[in-house]
């Protein structure tokens, strides 16, 4: 079996969990505030930022900081308990594929949604910028291609939080110590991004981004700027690791 029909099976397997609709949920969650709060993103002259790149940033700066990291934990303990609950792990275990392709699978599965989160995401920006628009009288909708720029870059920086999350679902059997781990790792970003060594802090990484595009956006606003290096090696180094650890423990208590 390829690594291709691997992720098909896992997607098959999950096709009916609640997890797509736990994401759509917490999005329009996410945007609600915006709406109502339309009217405030008008008093940023202080920061010089323009309405509709305050209504953006703010939207996607608590996504970056929360809900996103929240929900991919939730969604990582759900991916893992819906294998257990079923003992399917031990039926794909048996199969003669290696315990680490069947990882690094439901890992790339992991990925998916998170991309499915980030279009959600930028899908529930739009609507929302539509209503705003409606009700300020003022158009708050940018560049698709902004738009989209910011949330891959987002994306992209977040992959090794979720290779951490999946190392903590991997090697914590129990959901609710796994879920409060996960989300006990998230506060501390808020704090970390404003340290030297917040390149060490994976939950950091899509918070640090939008932030510093805040301070791009807001010109009497001054926040640190990304810095390839040496995040781009850290983060890698971290990645590698928790996907290391994953599969070396993926399906260990199971063969006990």
């Amino acid at each position: 079996m390829n690594f291709l029909s691997l992720i098909r099976v896992e997607l098959q397997k999950i096709r009916r969990s609640k997890i797509l609709l736990i994401m759509i949920v917490a999005t329009i969650i996410l945007w609600i505030p915006s709406i109502l709060n339309a009217n405030f993103n008008f008093g940023m002259q202080a920061e010089g930022i323009s309405p509709e790149n305050n209504f953006f940033i703010q939207g996607f700066m608590g996504m970056a900081w929360f809900m996103f990291p929240s929900t991919m934990v939730v969604v990582t303990v759900l991916m893992s308990q819906t294998e257990r609950a079923n003992h399917g792990i031990l039926k794909m275990l048996a199969l003669p594929v290696s315990t680490a392709k069947l990882c690094l699978a439901k890992f790339f599965v992991l990925v998916i949604y998170s991309v499915v989160g980030f279009m959600l995401c930028v899908g529930m920006y739009y609507i929302s910028a539509m209503i705003a628009s409606q009700t300020q009288s003022y158009d708050f909708i940018l560049s698709p291609l902004f738009v989209l720029r910011e949330a891959a870059s987002m994306w992209t920086s977040s992959i090794p939080m979720l290779a951490f999350f999946w190392m903590l679902a991997v090697c914590i059997q129990t959901p609710i110590f796994s879920i409060g781990v996960g989300l006990c790792s998230i506060v501390p970003s808020v704090l970390m991004i404003n340290t030297k060594i917040w390149f060490a802090y994976p939950m950091s990484y899509p918070f640090f981004v939008i932030t510093s595009e805040y301070g791009k956006l807001a010109t009497n606003l001054d926040t640190a700027q990304v810095e390839f290096i040496p995040w781009i090696p850290v983060a890698a180094s971290i990645a590698v690791i928790c996907l290391s650890v994953s599969c070396l423990r993926f399906g260990q208590a199971e063969r006990r």
